[in-house]
């Protein structure tokens, strides 16, 4: 064989065999041989972006959605469907809850039944906490809240009304005391009116002071601080955030 032949062969006629990683003349393949069979392999399988992804999963890799995860809340919403509207009438507002209440079992009208229970407690407590959003129209509103204050910072003979008028009414059973009922009572509401004059009189003067822009009426306030303070205190709702001797 010619020198130029056994290069080209891989054969090595100073060693007498061949090289590493070569084949003998003719093509005859050896155990031995690495990196051809390496380059032929990779080369036999084509490179496709069907394979990179696949590779790429097998990776641990994965791609974004594009988009943000949507909450418990959302994904509950739309498994429910479109939230039908508010009804317009009360009779619209009962028509709804049969229908609701006939879709339900038992075990979950008792559930509902227990949400609202608990729904309606927690405003109560928010309400009578003094929280704005719980509040009723007539209580909203800082000057309303001044009112109250002022009215629970001080004792007031209104709020002697309801165990006065109690005593009164057991006492007219007693016939040797029911004649002098009548004047006791006449002279409790005398002193009932004047103290609610005196009461009015106060919360206007410092409404304006506090409030110089107020639209409230003094008439609207007087009543509202009058009506309050006839209230024992532990009835009074919302509950009052002042004691008796605070300086408001």
């Amino acid at each position: 064989m010619d020198p130029a032949g056994a290069r080209r062969a891989g054969w090595c006629p100073a060693g007498g065999g061949q090289r590493r990683g070569t084949q003998y003349p003719g093509g005859v393949k050896v155990p031995w041989k690495k990196e051809d069979a390496d380059g032929d392999t990779a080369a036999a399988v084509p490179t496709t972006d069907s394979t990179v992804d696949v590779l790429n999963k097998r990776g641990g890799h994965t791609e974004g959605k594009g988009r943000p995860t949507p909450s418990r809340r959302e994904a509950e919403g739309r498994r429910r469907g479109p939230v039908a509207p508010a009804p317009q009438t009360r009779g619209e507002a009962r028509a709804r809850k049969k229908e609701i209440k006939a879709s339900q079992t038992p075990a979950e009208r008792k559930l509902s039944a227990e949400e609202r229970r608990q729904a309606r407690t927690e405003q109560r407590e928010k309400m009578m906490a003094g929280d704005e959003k719980y509040l009723m129209p007539r209580d909203k509103g800082p000057v309303r809240r001044y009112v109250r204050d002022i009215v629970d910072s001080r004792r007031n003979l209104a709020g002697l009304f309801m165990p006065f008028a109690v005593v009164l009414i057991i006492v007219m059973f007693v016939p040797s005391i029911a004649a002098y009922s009548t004047f006791v009572m006449l002279a409790f509401v005398i002193f009932l009116a004047v103290d609610g004059v005196i009461l009015g009189r106060l919360v206007s003067k410092r409404v304006r002071e506090r409030f110089p822009d107020s639209t409230d009426g003094g008439l609207s306030l007087g009543w509202y601080s009058f009506s309050r303070a006839m209230q024992m205190r532990r009835m009074r709702a919302p509950r009052p955030q002042a004691s008796p001797g605070d300086a408001v």
